[in-house]
């Protein structure tokens, strides 16, 4: 294993990408195994490419992408400005609002960010922002993805953990609502401090508000019809995937009349990007699961955790604070990839339950993709916006206090991330 780390690593520095610094270091392992034949590492990257629960993430992947093509995009914010932009902040508060309704669409905090960044980060440089201020907005905000159903993360977390799905799903929607609250807090406090001015004059009227609402009312169902269909048994998980997929070619095609055969064809050709480099990982990291497990890791570690306390938060505490560390050089997916066969079984032993373990890990890994040194959301925002690193890291510690608050909070009241979950499951 340890070879496996000094491999990994050194091949990181080196500037190769993740999944072959994952699969040639793990591929080591099988090469210097005198119990574990060669073939075996084949056997585990195809093997890890046929499973059912699996086609969740690439079907949702696919959804995430056409929804974005079908103009659901542009009504969100007709309803997230009405809703939110007469607060100070303007549309620093509206695209926290777009996030926390993204979530269920898009899955992924990235996409999200650098959306955000081309549609509403111009706009708000435009009215005074600032640089950092507006970067610190979008990739922050696009935090919520990472809780909020259909997480690309808690679904990769709960097939690696062998949690359900549809619990984990439940179990984000408060912690994204939360999310939401607390950064727009952040968000109110820094705009009043330099008087930054709303988007809306005045309070919208509720004739307003209603009608955006009902612009926006087939994108706000997703999530609903999602849920329900998971907690009645309609489908599963990855049949919720596919659902999401047909779902988002009637929107497009004959309730909003905006998608083409053009724009689902520039969609697809994205989404076998992103899933190519999803699976690609993903078929990796098998290789290296099997040698976690053959080599005791989990009960090793767990050994080493219980040795040094006994204390079920204080040690949550440690592990949440190793994740918070390597958030912030490697990505959210690999860690999940990576950490979860190993931390899962431990958070169980503790008597931690691991729905509870797995928003906090996904809120905790992903918030490294907004910070330095190799934060993707915070380079993707930067690059877009042309803002300097430097500004971006200044202002972005009210918004990462704000965050760490948040996570204590769940931390030390399971029942608020448990109250869903154990309400409809």
């Amino acid at each position: 294993m340890l070879l496996i780390v000094f491999v990994f690593a050194a091949l990181m520095l080196a500037g190769v990408p993740v999944a072959f610094s994952i699969g040639i270091g793990s591929f080591l392992f099988f090469l210097t195994s005198d119990f574990v034949p060669v073939s075996i590492s084949v056997q585990r990257i195809a093997s890890s490419s046929q499973s059912f629960p699996l086609l969740a993430v690439p079907f949702f992947v696919l959804a995430g992408n056409l929804m974005n093509a079908t103009g659901i995009t542009k009504r969100l914010i007709g309803f997230a400005t009405v809703t939110t932009g007469w607060i100070s902040g303007g549309l620093a508060q509206v695209t926290i609002a777009l996030s926390a309704l993204m979530g269920g669409i898009s899955g992924s905090a990235v996409a999200d960010s650098a959306m955000q960044s081309r549609i509403l980060g111009p706009s708000m440089l435009e009215r005074g922002f600032s640089k950092g201020y507006t970067g610190c907005s979008i990739a922050f905000s696009s935090l919520i993805c990472a809780t909020i159903p259909p997480s690309i993360g808690l679904i990769l977390y709960g097939f690696v953990g062998n949690v359900s799905i549809g619990r984990l799903f439940l179990a984000g929607i408060v912690p994204g609502i939360l999310m939401a609250v607390f950064l727009m807090s952040t968000a109110y406090i820094v705009a009043k401090r330099r008087g930054y001015k709303p988007e809306l004059d005045e309070r919208p009227s509720r004739g307003e508000v209603i009608k955006e609402l009902g612009a926006a009312k087939w994108a706000l169902m997703f999530p609903v019809f999602l849920i329900g269909g998971i907690r009645f048994g309609v489908f599963t998980p990855s049949e919720a995937g596919a659902f999401a997929v047909v779902y988002a070619l009637i929107i497009g095609f004959w309730v909003y009349k905006e998608l083409t055969c053009k724009s689902v064809w520039e969609t697809l050709e994205q989404s076998a990007r992103d899933i190519g480099m999803i699976m690609l990982i993903i078929m990796f990291s098998a290789m290296l699961g099997y040698a976690i497990v053959f080599e005791q890791v989990p009960q090793n570690l767990s050994a080493f955790v219980l040795g040094i306390s006994e204390t079920p938060t204080l040690i949550l505490f440690l592990v949440l604070l190793f994740l918070a560390v390597c958030g912030m050089f490697l990505e959210s997916t690999v860690l999940v990839l990576l950490l979860t066969p190993i931390f899962v079984p431990v958070i169980i032993k503790l008597g931690i339950d691991p729905v509870h373990f797995g928003i906090l890990m996904m809120t905790t890994v992903t918030m490294g993709g907004m910070t330095p040194p190799v934060g993707v959301a915070m380079f993707t925002v930067c690059g877009i916006l042309k803002c300097p690193t430097d500004e971006y890291i200044r202002e972005s510690v009210p918004f990462i206090l704000a965050i760490l608050a948040l996570i204590t909070f769940m931390a030390l009241t399971p029942g608020v991330v448990l109250f869903l979950p154990n309400l409809l499951f």
